[in-house]
Order: C-alpha cells, then structure tokens, then sequence
C-alpha cells in the first residue's frame, strides 16, 4: 500500500514540475513529458483503487 502511494505521489510530482517547466521555457518536450507522466499516474491511481477493492471484495461475498 505504502508502496503505490510513494509512486502515486512522486509521479503526480515529476508531472508537476514537467508543467511547470513548460510554463517557464515553452518548449514543447516538457508538455509531452508532463502528459505522458500523468496518463502514467492516472493508470498508478486505477491499479491503487482497484487493489483496495479486491482487498475488501472478500468482506462482501
């Protein structure tokens, strides 16, 4: 458990700042990168909240 939410919180982190080094260059690469860390924190999230639904599905059957 602990272990997805370090990397939930370093990747919501990296495209923190991937952001906002766009925001301060305006070069391109850093939106992209942002992008791709995002859809990557978003899939960490799923797998985060699809654990602890199969963690309690046995307290519903």
């Amino acid at each position: 458990m602990v272990l997805f939410r370090v990397l939930f919180g370093l990747l919501l982190l990296a495209s923190v700042l991937c952001f906002a080094m766009y925001i301060g260059t305006r070069a391109p690469v850093w939106r992209l990168r942002g992008v791709a860390l995002l859809k990557w924190t978003l899939i960490a999230a799923a797998a985060f909240f699809g654990v602890l639904i199969v963690e309690r599905l046995p307290r519903f059957l």
